[in-house]
């Protein structure tokens, strides 16, 4: 059993698909697939059910992923620490983000670091707040920054500086010219929302819920599951929504959207590390640069 097997099988029992798990792991289906079939012929367990063109786990290889993401885990802290050892002149950083931070205010911070420390290779993956937090949590991620408030009792979170939020709508809604004064009047709109996980959800309903209201008091048109969707849905009049100024800036300057006045708070960002995880010197120079 090696390194290389453990990440293949991980790879595949979370995306229950082995051409998609050789995408992300930039390898051929066949590896893949022998990678897999090597652990189980070796050790005489069937890991997998074959399900139509998905792989669903077995009994025992929901048992075997915990030890199996446990084992790769222990294996990359011991590989940071080499790196610290070696004055970071090479290695790994891992980030998750979420879709808002990775798309708009990550990416400089990332250049940042890379200036200043180029034998470093940085990780991205993006997934909404609560599906960062899991990679967090499980380890395939170093640090994770979301939006929303994570309760999970094995992360650590610290507040970062975060964005400001803007209620908007298409050119020519009437909330225009007449911005919501009151709870009912946030009933008159449909609204396009993110999916539930999402920190930006979690804001609008926060939102609401300041004006006495929850999801089930309006109408909710779409749920989408990225803010460039959301965007193209106002900007098409599907309704209203409540997203970064980061998302919205440019179309609002471009006149594709008009942001309704209607006070809404700014939003603080979290970074998210496991508790019982070394902080390494990798880690703790990125976060040096917030």
């Amino acid at each position: 059993m090696t390194l290389e097997q453990l990440r293949i099988f991980i790879a595949v029992a979370e995306r229950e698909h082995v051409t998609q798990a050789a995408a992300y792991l930039n390898l051929t289906q066949s590896a893949t697939s022998a990678a897999v079939a090597a652990l189980e012929e070796r050790h005489a367990v069937r890991l997998f059910d074959r399900v139509g063109r998905r792989v669903v786990l077995t009994d025992s290889g929901r048992l075997f992923l915990s030890e199996a993401r446990a084992v790769v885990a222990r294996a990359e802290q011991a590989k940071r620490l080499l790196g610290d050892l070696a004055g970071m002149k090479r290695g790994t950083l891992r980030l998750g983000a979420s879709q808002t931070i990775a798309n708009y205010w990550l990416p400089p911070l990332m250049q940042r670091f890379r200036e200043h420390h180029p034998g470093i290779s940085l990780e991205l993956a993006v997934g909404n707040s609560t599906l960062v937090a899991q990679m967090v949590h499980d380890a395939t991620v170093d640090l994770g920054f979301v939006e929303g408030e994570i309760t999970d009792a094995a992360l650590t979170s610290q507040s970062l500086p975060g964005d400001q939020l803007a209620l908007v709508v298409a050119p020519g809604h009437d909330w225009q010219c007449r911005p919501p004064s009151a709870p009912e009047d946030l009933k008159a709109s449909p609204w396009v929302m993110r999916e539930a996980g999402s920190g930006t959800r979690s804001a609008c309903e926060k939102a609401l819920l300041d004006q006495g209201l929850c999801t089930d008091d309006i109408e909710i048109a779409f749920e989408l599951p990225s803010n460039e969707a959301l965007c193209v849905a106002v900007e098409a009049g599907a309704g209203a929504a409540i997203l970064s100024t980061l998302v919205v800036g440019r179309a609002i300057k471009a006149n594709r959207l008009v942001s309704v006045n209607f006070r809404l708070p700014q939003r603080q960002f979290h970074v998210l590390r496991h508790k019982e995880r070394h902080l390494s010197l990798a880690e703790q120079k990125f976060l040096e640069l917030i």
